[in-house]
């Protein structure tokens, strides 16, 4: 069997070096040209593991372009690794490897199929969440359910914390799938429509904390959002707040307190941008 993968981001990154501890190669990496989204939530660079392990590379900043798709081919790749890119990939991508592609989504699907994952599972207070593997198709997250890890969300969950524990379900998810997929022995489960929710996208505004908002409200918006993502954040005169941390109610250590709806919310680490 030969595998691509395509990623731009530390998760995709932690995925292709599980598969070299399992004893695993990949023949072919994508991913995005240096200059474009730098600034990506979570955005690495490949060339230092590709060079340690001779892999072959396509930067492109589209994964439905054509040198893409005549990569997997010249290649003769089975199976296309799709993991931390945002694009959506066309039919004659999924078709341009042998055996078709794999994606990952950090829920547990058919909930929660979209965008935002890790920040929505934060903000609406779920107790628990996971990662799926899945059989990529032309729909979103769609697909056959090939692996799945439950997470438990505590009540204090970050962003950071959260992120730490995907990255860990997608190493221990990929370890296991990928000698299946080198025995071609791997089965696919399909998933149940009629229990599938979706989540919009999200933009660094939608991080903006109003004074109108509940305590409960703000705290979570400043957990869901903090790093590795763009921040909570409140405007004061022309200056914008960013808030990384912080806690309901009065706090010895807080660097700032603010009055929301229905209480104080003490800031524990904060920063100012023009």
């Amino acid at each position: 069997m030969k595998f691509a993968f395509c990623t731009c981001v530390q998760i995709g990154l932690s995925c292709m070096e599980a598969i070299y501890s399992a004893h695993g190669k990949i023949d072919l990496i994508i991913s995005l040209p240096d200059e474009k989204a730098v600034n990506k939530s979570g955005r690495i660079f490949v060339d230092d593991f590709a060079a340690k392990h001779n892999i072959s590379v396509v930067k492109s900043g589209h994964v439905n372009d054509e040198q893409v798709i005549q990569a997997l081919k010249e290649h003769d790749i089975d199976w296309l690794y799709i993991i931390g890119w945002s694009q959506i990939a066309s039919k004659e991508v999924l078709n341009a490897a042998n055996k078709g592609a794999i994606g990952a989504h950090p829920t547990l699907l058919p909930q929660g199929r979209g965008r935002a994952a890790i920040p929505w599972a934060i903000i609406k207070g779920l107790d628990k969440t996971g990662v799926t593997f899945f059989k990529m198709d032309e729909g979103v997250d769609t697909g056959l359910v090939l692996g799945q890890e439950v997470i438990p969300i505590e009540k204090n969950e970050t962003a950071t914390t959260l992120y730490e524990k995907v990255n860990k379900a997608h190493e221990d998810l990929i370890s296991d799938l990928h000698p299946k997929l080198e025995r071609d022995i791997i089965k696919g489960e399909k998933q149940d429509e009629e229990k599938a929710t979706y989540w919009e996208g999200r933009k660094p505004e939608d991080g903006e904390l109003k004074r109108s908002m509940t305590v409960e409200k703000v705290d979570r918006l400043v957990r869901a959002t903090t790093k590795p993502y763009p921040g909570a954040f409140i405007m004061d005169s022309e200056k914008k707040i960013i808030i990384w941390s912080g806690t309901p109610g009065k706090h010895e250590d807080a660097s700032m307190e603010l009055e929301f709806r229905d209480g104080i919310y003490s800031v524990l680490d904060h920063e100012v941008s023009e």
